[in-house]
């Protein structure tokens, strides 16, 4: 019998809020309130969003960032800066102990990634893992990944470019050299893709999410059933956003 896990499309939704959520379901699977947890969701407005061990002063400019009207905000996971605006963003949230999820950390990036390229075949889209968190379109960057492990439980979340404005992210994201910044713009254009450059048509979030579904349905054999947050999840999110995500300290703490 086909197992059941929990869809939430939650739409688009501020930087701590996005955060929050996440961390909320995290906790409550590992409480053993909620099944496995496939999320989709995109960010308004624009944010940047900070690995957790990072320097936000040495990252990000931060009067950039109120020029523009782009949010930003600390993950509870690691690696580097990432600026969302125009793409789709997955969460998984799923128990270590799963028999899907290896123990290894590595292979366990590998099996979710392989859901997301999974997704993109669904938009004739075939990609490419690159260890340890990243999926290629031929020798492109369409996706970025991040994970954590807290309370036995694995939460990754990841982006799928939909479009990519390279000269806006690196004016909101510090660069070590500001003589070097238009060679890195090139290269970053050279070494980033998205769906829309791809297709050469346009494509909708529902239509992204619905190939993200399906591409995750048949890499973890399950059924993903639609679902919203419970009152626990809210409770959890609200805490967080006051005292993590929306909380000064929390994102200038580095």
């Amino acid at each position: 019998m086909t197992e059941t896990w929990r869809l939430l499309q939650t739409g688009y939704l501020s930087a701590a809020e996005n955060m929050a959520i996440d961390r909320a379901i995290l906790v409550a699977h590992s409480k053993g309130l909620v099944p496995p947890t496939v999320r989709f969701y995109g960010w308004k407005p624009a944010a940047i969003s900070l690995g957790y061990f990072q320097q936000l002063q040495e990252e990000v400019d931060l009067d950039a960032c109120n020029n523009f009207g782009v949010e930003y905000v600390r993950r509870i996971t690691g690696g580097g800066a990432v600026f969302h605006e125009d793409e789709l963003t997955y969460s998984i949230i799923v128990t270590e102990k799963h028999p899907k999820i290896s123990k290894n950390i590595l292979e366990s990036y590998g099996t979710i990634c392989g859901a997301v390229m999974n997704g993109l075949t669904h938009l004739d889209i075939n990609s490419q893992y690159a260890p340890i968190n990243d999926i290629l379109v031929a020798g492109k960057k369409i996706s970025g990944n991040a994970q954590t492990r807290k309370q036995q439980t694995v939460l990754q979340h990841g982006t799928i470019l939909m479009d990519v404005d390279v000269e806006k992210m690196f004016a909101l994201l510090k660069v070590p050299n500001e003589k070097i910044k238009d060679k890195l713009i090139s290269d970053v254009k050279e070494r980033v893709t998205s769906v829309h450059h791809l297709k050469q048509e346009p494509v909708s979030f529902e239509e992204v999410a619905l190939a993200m579904k399906k591409g995750f349905e048949e890499s973890f054999k399950v059924t993903l059933e639609e679902g919203v947050l419970t009152p626990e999840e809210e409770s959890f999110a609200t805490d967080f956003k006051k005292t993590c995500f929306g909380n000064y300290e929390w994102n200038h703490k580095r």
